[in-house]
């Protein structure tokens, strides 16, 4: 089973066995639903009750009622299967879209060296051609992205 990084459990809330995740998943709706398993420390564990409280996700699972229950888990990284996110066809995690092959319409063969966040939500490819070029992955530079080839179509600007 693949597994996909969620974040990390930071804290405990309340006395009845929640706990606190920090997570910048992008695709958390699809992931903190009830009765989702998560797998922390190689053990999966089911949602039952889900919530964001001042940026966190709040999640209890069920057989924890308890703060003591749940305090083993404190500082763990939280892990999600990959066959369970049923992502759309317009929906790529970050560390698949690291894998594709970069193409622009003049015939020039790239690789993505590096995927970062310009900001909460401008991702940026750090891709090399002749030269390294950073392209932003929201733009109309993006002509079309094909998962089954792993190909990122480009049009860059002039100057580029």
């Amino acid at each position: 089973m693949e597994k996909v990084y969620i974040g990390k459990v930071v804290n405990t809330h309340g006395i009845k066995g929640e706990i606190r995740i920090l997570s910048n998943f992008p695709y958390k709706d699809k992931v903190f639903q009830i009765g989702n398993s998560l797998i922390i420390d190689g053990e999966t564990y089911k949602i039952e009750s889900y919530r964001v409280h001042k940026g966190y996700d709040m999640v209890t699972f069920q057989s924890f009622s308890n703060i003591n229950d749940v305090l083993f888990l404190l500082k763990k990284d939280v892990y999600f299967s990959k066959d369970e996110l049923h992502l759309n066809d317009d929906e790529i995690l970050d560390e698949d879209l690291i894998t594709y092959t970069v193409l622009t319409k003049d015939g020039k063969k790239g690789i993505i060296q590096e995927i970062f966040m310009a900001s909460e939500n401008n991702k940026i490819l750090r891709v090399y051609l002749d030269k390294e070029v950073l392209i932003p992955f929201s733009s109309p530079m993006i002509c079309h992205i094909d998962k089954n080839k792993k190909e990122i179509l480009v049009e860059l600007i002039e100057g580029m």
